[in-house]
């Protein structure tokens, strides 16, 4: 049953998939271009019907937000939503809610294996430093997100002495750099093959990242098994006389250099380093013939101008929406509305600022959400990678390692495969 009672059901999970849908939100598209119906065809049997097959829809409907709420608590309509309350069906029931602070107490009625704790207190730190401090002090028992690599590291450090526990797994979180096709000079291939040969991941993990990730060479990370390197084999990493042939062949020189503004937003300093050491780079290992001009802005700015076509070339991360190699695909390279002159003007690459438009991806895309074979989908996805290192519309940079500190005297902290913080299992 819900924290508040209500049974559990088809019906009021119907309920929670179409509030999903019918009150729009940013993330309510996931399921509002994939479902055509919804129905409870039985007390326990739920029947969607989709608008077109979809090979990833069991991930998708693992996504969190999908999750079970209760029709009693909640509103149909869009925009009705009510986001000081949860009541769900999970372990913990909502007991207390505030801007910087969240308690969760244990559901008494839960249907699973009870809690190894007596409930959880959540506290959302302002910044980076107020979470290291806490941690480091003692105030907080488990530290976790938006650690800075210095801070990562020292912490680290800090484990390694005894002083409390360090906990690592492999992220789905990756890092890119995106290309704009309809800006020049990167409207030539040429030229963003030629950014592509320029970057060098290990140097970037060395004096960016402090080692706390993995060089990747493809958009979709190697936490999935279709994942292909294909940017280390056709560019490596600090293949200069490679960047400068392309670049030649292009019609640039270090008397008519190619200058390209990169952006990023304001509040990462992690992308500022990585900036400028691409920077860097660009300004000791070229020969003149590359000019990259660093411009930071801030975050909101930014995040609603990219899909205006307003940055040439802009940093970028990407967290997934559920755990399956088409949210690396679909939101980056399909376009429901473009030309090869114009490049993408309704999609998914035009939202992540790169324009790009090719028919044959639209069909690759389409392909492999359809085909239900795993075999059958890992060669799509090959092709898929192949045409991204061709034509190049983003560099993949690095996939995040994530790191949970816990004090001395804490046990079974873990996350699960999407990242996220397990409360049940945490014992003091």
């Amino acid at each position: 049953m819900f924290h508040d009672g209500t049974p559990f059901n088809a019906k009021a999970m119907e309920f929670s998939i179409q509030r999903f849908i019918e009150n729009k939100g940013k993330p309510s598209f996931l399921l509002a271009d994939t479902v055509n119906s919804v129905t409870a065809t039985g007390e326990n049997e739920l029947t969607i019907k989709l608008k077109k097959p979809f090979a990833a829809f069991p991930s998708l409907l693992a996504f969190s937000g999908v999750c079970a709420v209760s029709p009693k608590a909640y509103e149909l309509g869009a925009g009705k939503f009510k986001p000081n309350t949860f009541v769900g069906t999970g372990p913990y029931k909502l007991a207390q809610y505030g801007t910087d602070s969240l308690r969760m107490d244990v559901f008494d009625k839960y249907w699973g294996d009870k809690p190894a704790n007596q409930g959880v207190n959540v506290q959302i730190q302002t910044s980076p430093v107020n979470l290291f401090n806490a941690f480091r002090t003692g105030a907080v028992d488990v530290a976790y997100l938006s650690l800075q690599p210095d801070q990562i590291r020292s912490l680290e450090d800090g484990s390694k002495k005894g002083d409390w526990q360090a906990i690592t797994a492999q992220g789905s979180v990756v890092s890119y750099l995106v290309l704009n096709r309809n800006q020049k000079p990167l409207d030539k291939p040429e030229v963003r093959q030629a950014i592509a040969a320029i970057i060098d991941r290990p140097l970037l993990n060395e004096r960016v990242l402090y080692g706390q990730a993995d060089a990747l060479y493809s958009m979709i990370p190697t936490t999935f098994n279709v994942s292909q390197p294909l940017f280390k084999d056709k560019y490596g990493d600090g293949k200069f006389d490679q960047a400068k042939e392309l670049l030649t062949k292009a019609g640039y020189s270090k008397e008519n250099p190619v200058k390209i503004p990169v952006w990023y937003p304001s509040s990462s300093p992690t992308r500022s380093l990585a900036a400028q050491t691409l920077k860097s780079l660009a300004d000791t290992k070229m020969d003149g013939i590359v000019q990259l001009e660093v411009n930071t802005v801030e975050g909101p700015t930014f995040f609603k101008d990219i899909s205006k076509g307003l940055y040439p070339a802009a940093l970028l991360d990407w967290y997934p929406d559920f755990l399956d190699p088409d949210n690396y695909v679909q939101p980056f390279l399909a376009c429901q509305k473009g030309s090869d002159a114009k490049g993408c003007e309704d999609g998914g690459s035009q939202t992540q600022g790169s324009f790009y438009y090719s028919e044959t991806m639209n069909k690759l895309i389409d392909q492999q959400r359809k085909e239900q074979n795993p075999a059958a989908r890992e060669k799509i996805f090959a092709q898929i990678q192949t045409q991204v290192a061709n034509d190049v519309p983003y560099v993949p940079l690095w996939q995040n390692k994530d790191y949970v500190f816990a004090q001395k005297g804490v046990s079974n902290v873990q996350l699960d495969p999407t990242q996220n913080l397990i409360y049940k299992t945490i014992k003091k």
